[in-house]
């Protein structure tokens, strides 16, 4: 790489982590006209600063390029592995099991745009029009499951679909699912029990007002605020909700990466 590094770049140690999972290409292949790395940085550099696909910086890849690939690996499920191997091996850096047993659901609504406002529904608790992502991660706050509806929608009709994800990514080791009010009822504490994991409502004491730090569902929020941190997810500029959330992914593999390198050389 001749050009100046950008602060997106993936480093040298994090590519030896993540390329054997970019490479979509059979043996007979002919060869790339552009470097795959820096294919990879373009994608990391829309996803960190928010540009526009068109306004990518004329010393990456062509922006068409850039696009076309990162809708290949999103569609291929390529971040979501990265997500799910990495969270494995986190988990064993920090003394835990490598599958979870508890996890935390949340969902918060990001304003829509042009693009997406054909798919938008207005919130009204948040006053809000766009999409709403509703995750779930695991104690340690790393990503399992994502899922986008329009904003209208409610968190506890998502349970259903979110717990049967987690229990496929996780071998069935879930047990427990800790939630907050809005997901009280029945329904949502059937559909959770329907794949084996018992959905817990971490409620606010009444006597208490203002912010309150709850036990467990801190987690999720400290998730969503590391998603914030990426300036293409603060709204919903995609065309698709499969794209937004597999920006997700990327955005959580990003970080979890930085994560994995720094232990990597702790135990080294």
């Amino acid at each position: 790489m001749t050009r100046k590094a950008y602060p997106s770049d993936v480093t040298d140690e994090e590519w030896a982590f993540v390329a054997p999972y970019l490479i979509l290409m059979r043996e007979d292949a002919p060869q790339r006209t552009y470097d795959l790395r820096e294919v990879f940085n373009g994608v990391r550099y829309v996803v960190r600063t928010g540009c526009p696909w068109r306004s990518m910086p004329h010393d990456l890849p062509p922006w068409e390029m850039v696009y076309q690939q990162s809708q290949r690996w999103i569609k291929a499920g390529v971040f979501k592995e990265m997500v799910h191997d990495l969270r494995a091996v986190l988990r064993l850096a920090n003394g835990k099991n490598e599958q979870p047993s508890a996890v935390i659901l949340d969902g918060r609504t990001i304003q829509s745009t042009p693009e997406s406002g054909e798919r938008a529904g207005y919130d009204g608790y948040k006053r809000k029009k766009g999409s709403k992502v509703h995750i779930a991660v695991d104690t340690l706050g790393y990503l399992l499951a994502v899922k986008v509806t329009p904003a209208n929608e409610q968190e506890r009709a998502q349970v259903k679909e979110l717990a049967v994800k987690v229990q496929e990514v996780t071998n069935q080791s879930v047990k427990v699912a800790f939630v907050d009010q809005g997901y009280t009822g029945d329904q949502p504490e059937q559909d959770a029990k329907e794949s084996g994991i018992e959905l817990i409502v971490v409620k606010l004491a009444e006597a208490k007002k203002g912010f309150v730090l709850l036990p467990k569902r801190w987690v999720v929020e400290r998730s969503f605020a590391w998603a914030a941190r990426f300036r293409r997810l603060a709204r919903d500029f995609e065309r698709t909700p499969e794209v937004l959330a597999g920006l997700h992914y990327l955005a959580f593999a990003i970080l979890m990466l930085q994560q994995f390198v720094k232990t990597i050389a702790y135990l080294l």
